[in-house]
């Protein structure tokens, strides 16, 4: 039995298992609700259960079928609306349309502010995302927006999976990405280097290459570090360019792994050790024909993120390096364990800083097959 305004968590079809870990850490179920196309391609969404005067929370990603992602969302947050929840919330791990953030040609649309009035004409309240392709998009929205950042999980993992990383260097490998690379290059105490991308001519279909610009890889361990891959060529180009360069070896760690048009067989074939994504989309399927995937875990810092929400207590510790290990977490072989004694899920206000850190420890998954258990149990 649930009191008033408690936290009431709905899912659509874009990624169900993020939505179900999500529940499973905060030790509240998944809202039953059904969402369905009819023949001619029609959005019907269906909630089974009463959220009048709740805090809602519908976790949606922007993959695959962005489009018919969105229009899930839209009507489930129309619909919790008309249903007389308190607060909705919104819960993008990957945010639809990021790319379009800007006119960057003549008549270009900038549909990623298209996407942020849709969202606030449907109902919703706030927005909670990951590792937006633009920070300006924020400015897109007139309601309270929170972007996660996978930057102090990108530090957990570099730290306990990177061999000799105190000598590596972090690259990007573009200019776009080069505040990215260099406040991580900052937190490690390492160097960083930049690659320069550019067409041989100016015609768009003209082949790209790059060059190293700035930094040395030569005999160092190169951490290649960008927000999204999709068709896999960024990652193709600039692995060349960094074992061309005499890079000892090479890992790519990289936030959104649409990996919609890549093809995985030939990621195996590149120069790189591990490529190392998070699951703010699916990526079940990807790991199963590429070897060298390793999905990181984000499921803690969104539901740490919405228990704090809900409690309304800051979330800035979400941006420092909560996930770091020694924070009553140590790592064991193949598993995560937790030292903390620590069993409860639930999202009380009255959780330490301690046993919420410990609670909230990545999932690490893949070929090195990481994982951690929060009853204080290392899961198979």
């Amino acid at each position: 039995m649930y009191h008033s305004n408690s936290i009431r968590i709905l899912a659509g079809n874009s990624h169900p298992e993020l939505a179900q870990s999500i529940t499973e850490r905060l030790n509240v179920p998944l809202v039953s609700c059904t969402v369905k196309q009819f023949s001619n391609g029609e959005t019907n969404v269906r909630i089974q259960e009463s959220v009048r005067d709740e805090d809602v929370f519908i976790v949606q990603s922007g993959c695959a079928d962005a489009n018919d992602n969105l229009m899930e969302l839209l009507i489930l947050i129309s619909a919790c609306k008309t249903a007389s929840a308190r607060r909705i919330t919104a819960v993008i791990p990957c945010f639809p349309y990021a790319r379009n953030d800007k006119k960057d040609k003549s008549r270009a649309p900038i549909t990623a502010k298209l996407v942020a009035n849709m969202l606030a004409v449907a109902g919703c309240d706030h927005v909670i995302t990951m590792d937006l392709h633009a920070s300006q998009i924020q400015g897109f929205f007139d309601i309270p927006v929170d972007n996660l950042w996978s930057e102090p999980l990108m530090l957990s993992y570099i730290k306990q999976h990177i061999p000799n990383w105190k000598d590596a260097i972090v690259v990007s490998p573009d200019a776009g990405g080069a505040k990215r690379v260099t406040a991580i290059a900052d937190k490690l105490n390492i160097e960083f280097a930049l690659i320069h991308r550019s067409r041989a001519w100016k015609a768009e279909d003209a082949p790209e290459r790059m060059e190293l610009l700035v930094g040395d890889v030569k005999g160092k361990d190169a951490i290649l570090v960008d927000d999204m891959i999709d068709t896999g060529t960024t990652l193709k180009l600039a692995a060349n360019v960094l074992a061309e360069k005499g890079a000892k070896s090479i890992y790519a760690i990289i936030s959104h792994g649409l990996l919609s048009e890549a093809n995985l067989h030939t990621i195996d074939t590149l120069p790189i050790i591990q490529l190392v994504v998070t699951n703010t989309v699916p990526q079940r399927k990807h790991s199963e024909v590429c070897k060298k995937l390793v999905t990181i875990d984000i499921s803690p810092t969104l539901a740490e993120s919405i228990r704090r929400t809900h409690n309304g207590e800051s979330i800035s510790l979400l941006f420092s390096e909560w996930a770091d290990p020694n924070n009553s977490v140590s790592f064991e072989g193949d598993h995560y364990s937790d030292h903390s004694g620590s069993g409860s899920r639930t999202p009380s206000r009255s959780r330490t800083m301690n046993m919420t850190m410990s609670a909230m420890s990545p999932i690490v998954s893949g070929t090195g097959n990481f994982s951690f258990n929060t009853n204080g149990t290392d899961a198979p």
